[in-house]
């Protein structure tokens, strides 16, 4: 669980990404959880845009994707989705969170 300025911390580190994925009518599909997840494993920060024509619910999206990926999410504002996870491996993190 996030603290909230680690929170604040992420908000800031993702304001400049570009979203990697996104979600569209097809809705999420198991293949687009995989590769989410391979994502936030290399980069443990990744952004999520929502396309106009998603049926579901932005909030919804969030946490479908959290809890499929089990990463946490740090910010849903307008149609973006910013997600992060630690990587298990070693050499791919980056990211040191303040206390």
């Amino acid at each position: 669980m996030l603290r909230g300025k680690q929170k604040r911390q992420l908000r800031a580190l993702a304001h400049h990404l570009n979203p990697i994925f996104q979600i569209g009518k097809s809705g999420i599909t198991p293949e687009m959880v995989k590769g989410i997840s391979d994502a936030l494993e290399k980069r443990e920060l990744i952004k999520i845009s929502i396309l106009q024509n998603c049926d579901e619910d932005k909030n919804e999206v969030a946490e479908t994707i959290s809890s499929r990926t089990r990463s946490e999410i740090v910010q849903v504002i307008g149609k973006a989705i910013v997600l992060y996870k630690q990587s298990s491996q070693e050499k791919y993190r980056k990211i040191e969170l303040v206390r």
